[in-house]
């Protein structure tokens, strides 16, 4: 949705472009309950369960890197996402000469125990391309530092992302947990 100066439409103060907004909105009318049986077995709204040799008491962190808009480099704009979480990488791959990148990559991390306390970590970078790598090769667009705890709690989290060290950058984060 395009935000407004005014609710009127018309109104000529609305032509000037002040951003977008994404929404995500769920319906869910009121059941019997004898239809709520049904509802979960289809699963289309239910957070999927761990496969069943996930340790007990741990379960599946699942990140699902949507997108990113407004990223931008000093010397070249070819942006790939880097998740950092205990440790461990993960890349998504390179979209070469794009400002708004749609990655769609998921990636998941087993663990012992729910990471309440954690943090993942989310880096944007550029890689330059076959030509001026030798200077430039790598550039970072932007970062975020995620707090685990309310998608422990929740489940499941979608949501945007203000790029920390990025002037207008945004990144689309899907995260799930599952568990046994």
């Amino acid at each position: 949705l395009n935000l407004l100066k005014t609710m009127d439409p018309n109104d000529v103060q609305n032509e000037k472009s002040r951003g977008q907004i994404t929404l995500e909105v769920t319906y869910k009318p009121f059941k019997q309950e004898e239809d709520t049986e049904e509802e979960s077995m289809d699963g289309t709204d239910e957070v999927q369960k761990a496969p069943d040799n996930t340790p007990a008491g741990g379960g599946l962190l699942f990140v699902i890197l949507h997108e990113a808009q407004d990223v931008e480099g000093k010397h070249h704009t070819n942006p790939y996402a880097k998740i950092t979480f205990k440790g461990e990488e993960k890349k998504t791959k390179v979209v070469k000469k794009n400002r708004d990148p749609r990655w769609e990559h998921e990636f998941e991390f087993a663990c012992e125990e729910p990471p309440t306390n954690d943090k993942l970590h989310v880096q944007v970078l550029s890689k330059a391309g076959k030509i001026g790598g030798i200077l430039h090769d790598k550039e970072t667009l932007g970062y975020i530092d995620i707090t685990l705890a309310d998608v422990i709690s929740n489940r499941r989290i979608n949501e945007k992302y203000r790029l920390i060290d990025s002037k207008y950058g945004q990144i689309q984060i899907e995260l799930q947990w599952r568990t046994s």
